[in-house]
């Protein structure tokens, strides 16, 4: 097959297009992943996601373990790297379908057999959700629910700091996010709101065998609607002057306890 040798290949400019554009990835059900390490655990663990490769000309093929019937494309190192999204490219990428998980499968606990949800409102750096992905998987979490003012979870940055976690955690958007925990709750599980003010110390709680973590904006924690779902309250002590904790790591306290 030919090198492709020009940015102006439609190919490479739909890959930048679904680097920079949720919308363009939301029309094509599909987002890109770079990296030797991300591609190999994907191939591994979800050859089924694969859609097409791309490779830099110097690129050494023998170091994923490529799914048959997915084409793989070979770029020139000087077009590879003004197309890719990191700054130190490794010289692979890939076009992958998205995952669509249900509630359902989240309830069900996976291969648990109880339910044990992350739930997410309105959370916007991509890093601290990428990192709650990868950490709930660690945890043995058996879902994420997000609202629908979450960022992206299928961007890059995301994409990225989830390690993988993304083709192994259950996640879905809902956009009436109050009324999906409204229905969580009637499916007996306990809801833990991370809240600055009262409660009680997850020092001295004792979680329920299905329970869902609920983390709130980084700027301005959970909203008083989300707050009022939430079957308890629950706060993580901290010293010196700090008023709260990152995010992410408030949800991965909480998800190892």
């Amino acid at each position: 097959m030919d090198i492709i040798s020009s940015t102006k290949n439609e190919k490479l400019k739909n890959i930048s297009a679904l680097l920079k554009s949720k919308k363009a990835r939301d029309e094509q059900g599909v987002f890109v992943i770079e990296g030797s390490r991300l591609i190999r655990d994907t191939a591994k663990t979800a050859p089924e996601y694969f859609d097409s490769i791309f490779v830099s000309e110097n690129y050494d093929l023998s170091e994923v373990d490529i799914p048959q019937n997915v084409p793989v494309y070979t770029v020139k190192d000087s077009v590879f790297a003004s197309v890719s999204d990191t700054v130190n490219t490794q010289g692979i990428l890939a076009v992958v379908r998205k995952p669509v998980y249900t509630l359902e499968l989240m309830m069900a606990g996976g291969k648990n057999e109880a339910a044990k949800l992350l739930l997410l409102e309105n959370i916007q750096d991509p890093g601290n959700l990428g990192t709650m992905l990868r950490t709930a998987e660690a945890a043995g979490m058996t879902g994420i629910v997000m609202s629908s003012g979450c960022t992206d979870i299928f961007s890059p940055k995301v994409v990225r700091s989830s390690m993988g976690s993304i083709f192994r955690m259950p996640f879905l958007y809902c956009e009436d996010f109050t009324g999906t925990l409204d229905e969580i709750k009637k499916q007996d599980v306990t809801i833990y709101a991370a809240y600055l003010h009262g409660g009680v110390s997850y020092k001295e709680l004792d979680f329920e065998k299905n329970y869902g973590i609920l983390i709130g904006n980084e700027g301005n924690g959970l909203s008083e609607e989300a707050v009022n779902t939430a079957s308890k309250r629950v706060f993580i002590p901290m010293a010196g002057e700090i008023e709260s904790l990152n995010a992410a790591v408030a949800a991965a306290i909480l998800m190892y306890k």
